[in-house]
């Protein structure tokens, strides 16, 4: 726990309401409360996926959120104004810590609509659409999908492309993740934990100081690699980060904003790492076309049925069917926050970029100082130099020396000026 000995009286309001905002949200869990228990998937199995599964509102009202969800709204309420009261309107930490109360009881609110149609409209909200577009007269989320499936379909045959096997257990995986992250955080230390779970829909998922790798899943040894950079170096490295704030202890959680924020900057970093491939590269992009699906009006069972076509196996079909549709009805609007993390890698690439061509560097790792905002990048830099923020103590090796980033995003901001259509026409004799 951060010590507040030696703090002022502005650092110290600062401090104790920032903690009121971490309190408030630890009972707030988003993925718990929306996803569909197995009873769901083997029913729907069962009866050989030909009929939607059997969640409506009800199904939600029977799965209660655990918290009041009226007193909290009421809280975070309370919270806001005191912000307003205590550090005036204009106050910029005071502006993200509102920012940030709004954020969590729009959340609520669409914990509360679970079921009904304003649930999708909330998270369309709170995480966008996939008929979003990047910049005015840009391509939309929908269009990088299917932009990206027909590159990843010119490639999809070549044989040295294809992934090693599958032959490690959860057990070996977390055995090997673990010893690679000891040497990042400490061996000995008992900074980040790697540990099986049952009960999780993905392979893994990344905790405040741990990883829970899914009992039943397989792996191979680029899985893991991808694991300990997405989930460890970045997922559980910028909350350590944000824990070891002595004031904006709000930075270590992480409202839906900055959600866009951590998950492109883990896929930046899987890219940049070498971590990444084309297998996982055809998950993101099939997980943005299933949403834009369902925003189009397809149901579970289109969406089900377009995760055959891909080549998944029925259960994987099933899963991910289901991350698209848990806290909605299977004929409902769908749930985004998937759309996070192609959206998040251009946002945070076209930042970088910026930053390079104004020679900003300094900005760049603050990327990690905690659970960040993409918005509130030039307020966290002032507030480094006042000292209320301190930079990031774990920080990835790419992030550390600047030297390649800088130097792949001079040639970058070059190459975007030219056209790739006419480079094609001109290599047509050559490619």
């Amino acid at each position: 726990m951060n010590s507040r000995n030696n703090l002022d009286e502005y650092q110290l309001t600062v401090r104790c309401l920032s903690d009121r905002i971490v309190e408030a949200q630890t009972p707030v869990r988003v993925l718990d409360a929306v996803k569909w228990d197995d009873s769901i998937r083997q029913g729907f199995l069962a009866a050989g996926g030909r009929e939607l599964p059997k969640v409506d509102r009800a199904y939600y009202e029977s799965r209660p959120l655990g918290f009041d969800s009226s007193a909290k709204k009421e809280e975070f309420q309370n919270i806001e104004r005191d912000i307003t009261r205590q550090l005036g309107q204009f106050n910029p930490v005071g502006q993200i810590m509102r920012r940030m109360c709004k954020e969590y009881r729009m959340v609520i609110r669409m914990l509360e609509a679970r079921g009904t149609a304003d649930f999708g409209l909330i998270s369309q909200e709170l995480y966008g659409a996939a008929s979003d577009a990047f910049h005015a007269g840009d391509p939309t989320l929908a269009d990088l999908g299917l932009m990206l499936s027909d590159y990843l379909n010119n490639i999809a045959d070549r044989g040295d492309l294809k992934d090693e096997a599958k032959i490690l257990t959860a057990p070996q995986a977390v055995d090997m993740l673990q010893r690679r992250l000891d040497l990042v955080f400490g061996e000995g230390e008992g900074v980040i934990r790697v540990f099986e779970s049952d009960g999780i829909l993905a392979d893994a998922a990344a905790g405040a100081d741990y990883i829970k790798i899914r009992s039943d899943a397989m792996f191979n040894e680029r899985d893991v690699r991808a694991l300990e950079v997405h989930e460890g170096l970045v997922h559980v490295g910028t909350t350590l980060n944000g824990q070891n704030q002595p004031i904006c202890t709000f930075l270590a959680k992480g409202p839906p904003s900055s959600t866009v924020t951590q998950e492109g900057l883990a896929i930046l970093m899987e890219v940049i790492a070498f971590a990444s491939y084309p297998t996982r590269l055809r998950k993101l992009t099939n997980r943005t076309r299933a949403i834009h699906m369902a925003e189009e009006g397809a149901d579970f069972l289109d969406v089900f049925a377009f995760f055959q076509d891909q080549g998944y196996a029925q259960d994987e079909c099933y899963s991910n069917a289901s991350r698209v549709f848990r806290g909605s009805t299977p004929d409902g609007l769908p749930f985004t926050k998937d759309l996070s993390y192609l959206k998040g890698f251009i946002m945070i690439y076209n930042y970088i970029q910026l930053a390079v061509r104004k020679g900003k560097l300094e900005h760049i790792p603050l990327l990690f100082c905690g659970k960040t905002t993409l918005e509130d990048m030039r307020t966290l830099r002032q507030l480094v130099e006042e000292g209320m923020v301190v930079p990031p103590k774990y920080l990835p090796q790419q992030f550390q020396d600047l030297n390649a980033l800088s130097a792949w995003m001079c040639f970058s901001n070059f190459l975007n000026h030219l056209s790739l259509d006419r480079i094609e026409a001109d290599y047509a004799n050559i490619i």
